[in-house]
């Protein structure tokens, strides 16, 4: 699988179905996982994935948010993404585009990607997702 340059619902960011290609680009250790986007509810379902029914509101209501629960971490990016490529796959690892640690660097990313994905608007950093852990009891803000 390819990895894409794209802008996604939050910021710049590497996507790819392929986790082992991110963790070489990104310089990552293997035992912190990646963000999985699904492109709406259905495919976090077909996925077969749950979400505590007490905390379904707050999932469904949601955006620019992470979630993780247990040891999986997700986002259904809400608004409608712009590529034909994009909506065609139910789910990406997602990832910021940078060295891992680092900020974003254009040249760097673009030798990196095997796809750039650019709008009218460019690709632009801003401000990374919420990241809430949950489960049936409660649940948390981390950042």
């Amino acid at each position: 699988m390819s990895v894409i340059l794209a802008q996604t619902d939050t910021t710049v960011g590497f996507l790819s179905q392929d986790a082992q290609k991110l963790y070489e680009i990104k310089s990552r250790p293997s035992s912190k996982p990646f963000i999985k986007v699904y492109k709406d509810f259905k495919s976090f379902k077909d996925d077969g994935k749950r979400v505590p029914k007490k905390r379904k509101k707050l999932v469904r209501r949601s955006t620019k948010t992470t979630f993780i629960l247990g040891d999986f971490s997700f986002r259904v990016a809400k608004p409608p993404l712009h590529s034909e490529l994009l909506r065609a796959i139910p789910w990406f690892y997602s990832t910021s585009a940078n060295r891992s640690g680092e900020r974003f660097e254009r040249a760097f990313c673009e030798a990196k990607a095997d796809i750039i994905i650019e709008d009218i608007n460019g690709l632009r950093e801003s401000v990374s997702s919420r990241l809430i852990k949950i489960n049936a009891k409660k649940w948390r803000r981390l950042r």
